[in-house]
């Protein structure tokens, strides 16, 4: 046994969820949403969660991107957790760059560390078995090997990669087996084949290194990547708890994924079955699987009412959801879209996000909810020159200020008390109390309690756009 190994976990946060569509969007994808009607954390919150135990375990570095910073900071601070490092990706490049990324950032610091790579979107259902199996992976990794971890197949899943092994795997056993080849997706004819042999897992995206072994396999089959990275790296930037990556450099990444990049191609990987409930939750039906159902299969979430319905997932936010007389049915409601699929066709749902996307209609990306660093807006109704507003101030926050060029703003105060300014005059508001933004007004909201502020603000103009804020100073750097 290793005595006093330096574990550092990287959660990898930048992806997108469609697959989750409606309530999962680019804007607020899956990771962040309490998925679980059981547990009020997020999944990233979890992922973070399971950690606890470990031992020599360091604080997480995390890789998002731009948009999402100030959730996973907000979502950290939530449970006390300062992560050593928010490392902030330009745009996607797969997971090979952002692990690269996180090994060069860790060998400043530790040499001797031994990286835990992890999803942000997994579910676990046996925290304890998963500490175990990492303990053991802990001991293979300082033997500079490449560990990934394996899960027994229960179903002919095509969202999966497979490992195959050289020999039979126990399930049981929690020490490394050779591997023999990776597959990518199969169809689900291949998929049928290969659950009925013993020597076949799926790959869970788990993996475990030391920084300086990845980094050398990396130097070996992608040395154009690995110079990109470093580039990137060296012309990073901080900014307030944040590492912004050189966008002109990163772009020069290729992008694949660590399986494809390294895992494939190395004689160093070894994997260890992890056998703790995993579950990528990668759609709806995985959810409706993993999630606790009542008497006739179903999962209902919100405000719901069921009459002859079975082995359905029910959904609905804010709004009533009636069905009667359906089986086997996801239905998802949100405040502007309603998803209605058979349980075997979630895996389609992707296609429809990508139709959305290609139609530029705001609801393939954007969610009505709307996080900001100093809390978040609804959106509630629009019109052609008008829309509603429901915007949440967390205490001592304040918005930038800033002024708008094409719209003036009526802000009402239904919860807290808030401090405005308008131009060079302060006003101090309480619940039912309003006040009248100007067009070109300079202007700021303040919430002075130790309280979250509510208010309502209503826009007028003839543009609307988020892109029509002209800041002057800010709390969290946003002036440009």
């Amino acid at each position: 046994m290793y005595k006093n190994i330096q574990l550092q976990p990287v959660i990898l946060a930048g992806g997108s969820g469609t697959r989750l569509w409606p309530l999962s969007r680019e804007s607020f994808p899956k990771q962040y949403i309490n998925l679980n009607i059981y547990d009020p954390l997020s999944l990233l919150q979890r992922t973070q969660k399971r950690l606890q135990g470990i031992k020599n375990i360091e604080n997480p570095i995390i890789i998002c991107n731009e948009e999402q910073r100030f959730i996973v900071a907000e979502q950290m601070r939530e449970i006390n957790i300062k992560p050593k490092r928010i490392i902030l990706e330009p745009f996607g490049k797969n997971t090979a760059p952002a692990i690269a990324i996180a090994a060069l950032d860790t060998l400043n610091i530790n040499k001797e560390s031994v990286l835990l790579i992890l999803s942000s979107d997994h579910e676990i259902k046996d925290p304890a078995q998963f500490r175990k199996v990492i303990n053991e992976g802990i001991n293979e990794a300082k033997k500079n090997l490449l560990i990934t971890f394996g899960i027994i197949p229960t179903s002919p899943e095509t969202g999966y990669g497979y490992i195959q092994t050289s020999d039979f795997v126990d399930p049981k056993s929690i020490k490394p087996a050779e591997i023999k080849s990776f597959i990518e997706k199969p169809n689900f004819e291949l998929a049928k084949k290969l659950i009925n042999k013993k020597n076949y897992l799926w790959n869970s995206g788990i993996f475990m290194f030391q920084a300086s072994t990845i980094i050398e396999e990396l130097e070996i089959y992608q040395p154009s990547l690995m110079n990109a990275c470093r580039e990137s790296y060296s012309n990073s930037t901080i900014d307030f708890d944040f590492l912004r990556l050189s966008p002109d450099s990163f772009e020069k990444c290729k992008n694949l994924s660590i399986d494809v990049a390294v895992m494939e191609k190395t004689r160093r990987a070894n994997v260890i079955v992890l056998d703790a409930g995993w579950d990528d939750l990668g759609n709806w039906h995985s959810l409706w699987n993993n999630e606790k159902k009542d008497k006739n299969g179903n999962v209902t979430i919100g405000d719901v009412l069921t009459t002859k319905v079975k082995n359905s997932y029910l959904n609905s936010d804010k709004k009533l959801l009636v069905a009667i007389g359906i089986e086997n049915l996801i239905i998802v409601q949100t405040r502007d879209a309603t998803l209605v699929a058979n349980n075997k066709d979630t895996q389609e749902i992707k296609n429809i996000v990508k139709k959305l996307n290609s139609e530029k209609r705001s609801e393939g990306k954007v969610n009505t909810k709307i996080f900001r660093p100093w809390g978040y807006y609804n959106l509630i109704e629009k019109g052609l020159n008008w829309q509603v507003k429901e915007i949440s101030v967390n205490p001592k926050s304040s918005l930038s200020m800033q002024k708008h060029n094409f719209r003036s703003e009526h802000w009402i105060i239904l919860k807290g008390n808030a401090k405005v300014e308008i131009n060079k005059t302060e006003i101090f508001l309480s619940e039912n109390q309003s006040t009248y933004i100007p067009i070109g007004a300079k202007h700021r909201l303040s919430n002075v309690s130790d309280k979250k502020l509510i208010l309502i603000e209503v826009q007028c103009g003839e543009y609307l756009g988020e892109d029509d804020i002209i800041r002057y100073s800010d709390d969290y750097g946003r002036v440009k």
